[in-house]
């Protein structure tokens, strides 16, 4: 149960694979982000702080859990509807909780007693292993692998939140792709990272699922190339869609992928419009490609990148998937990536 609370934390940014969505599931998507990154979180410290005090035993466990839980959020969790620095709020709400909790801590028995004291002990004991499990998993999908493809960022004009990215799929939905035969097609973006832009405020948008997808900061934003290499596909035309609708039909939307050496880059869901080059051009390093935009099978305005061994013509992004690192940074969940131009 634990680990469906952190992987739907908040609403997710489609990939080129995901079914379309319906408002229902969209509103729902709102709710569950407002329900398990708010209400709970805070319920969770009121516990802390007021429950009874049973025994010093429980106390810690009780601290140990909150502890975990709320570093499960800030890991994995999606901050979209909430902004990135909510978790920064509930460390301070979680240090006054404990004081408030130790207060004469020193008067009650070190451990619980009776039957019904130790059972308790034993659900807290299990719930927070699950936690620290769940976490362990997830930061493990935070370290660098090796033979990661080396970029320069796509994106040079402000601070964006990584919102897929990762090999633990905990903190990146794309890694869904990477096994089954109804994958396949799709397999190459497994590996996978999604951004968006965060605006002065540390909010990705004016309002929390906005229409308009000029309400989103990222939308519009030049996209250049992360290498130097050749155009393979460039797609433009399609429409830019309205959050909450999506376009089952056409998954990666306006798009363009680059033959970098032996490596394909696909970046996708771009402006209709913007894209501005063709098959069969070079282009250098930083060269402009197109915009951001909600084009394709995407829940929200945001740039879709990846890297992959070259793609059948039928099939064009069921190539290898590869990791990606932008410069020395390999782009994880919740990772706050400031640019000013290549790394």
């Amino acid at each position: 149960m634990l680990a469906v609370i952190v992987k739907n934390c908040s609403p997710t940014l489609h990939g080129p694979l995901s079914a379309s969505i319906d408002l229902p599931s969209m509103l729902f998507a709102v709710w569950v982000p407002l329900v398990l990154q708010l209400l709970l979180p805070v319920a969770l410290l009121l516990w802390l702080a007021l429950a009874r005090r049973a025994s010093q035993a429980v106390w810690t466990l009780r601290v140990l859990l909150t502890v975990l839980f709320l570093g499960n959020l800030a890991v994995a969790g999606l901050w979209l509807v909430l902004p990135w620095y909510t978790p920064v709020a509930y460390a301070a709400g979680l240090l006054l909780a404990a004081s408030i909790s130790a207060h004469r801590l020193h008067e009650v028995p070190t451990w619980p007693s009776g039957w019904r004291g130790m059972v308790g002990l034993g659900v807290l004991v299990t719930a927070a292993v699950s936690c620290a499990v769940l976490l362990l998993q997830a930061e493990r999908g935070r370290g660098t692998p090796a033979g990661a493809v080396v970029l320069s960022s796509p994106l040079a004009s402000g601070t964006y939140l990584v919102v897929n990215g990762g090999h633990s799929e905990l903190i990146n939905a794309h890694l869904e792709t990477l096994v089954g035969e109804h994958a396949r097609a799709w397999r190459g973006q497994s590996y996978g990272v999604d951004m968006v832009k965060l605006g002065p405020s540390g909010l990705r948008a004016h309002g929390i699922l906005p229409r308009d997808p000029g309400a989103y900061a990222i939308f519009g934003d030049p996209v250049y190339a992360p290498c130097a290499g050749q155009v393979v596909i460039a797609v433009d035309g399609i429409p830019d869609m309205h959050p909450p609708e999506m376009d089952a039909r056409h998954m990666a939307g306006n798009h363009v992928i680059l033959r970098c050496g032996a490596v394909w880059i696909v970046l996708g869901h771009l402006r209709q419009g913007s894209v501005g080059v063709q098959p069969g051009d070079s282009v250098d390093v930083m060269a402009p490609l197109g915009r951001v935009g909600n084009s394709g099978n995407t829940s929200e305005p945001h740039l879709h990148i990846h890297a992959q061994r070259s793609g059948a013509s039928a099939a064009p992004m069921a190539g290898e998937p590869l990791p990606i690192r932008f410069g020395a940074i390999y782009p994880t969940r919740n990772l706050r990536i400031r640019t000013s131009g290549s790394f």
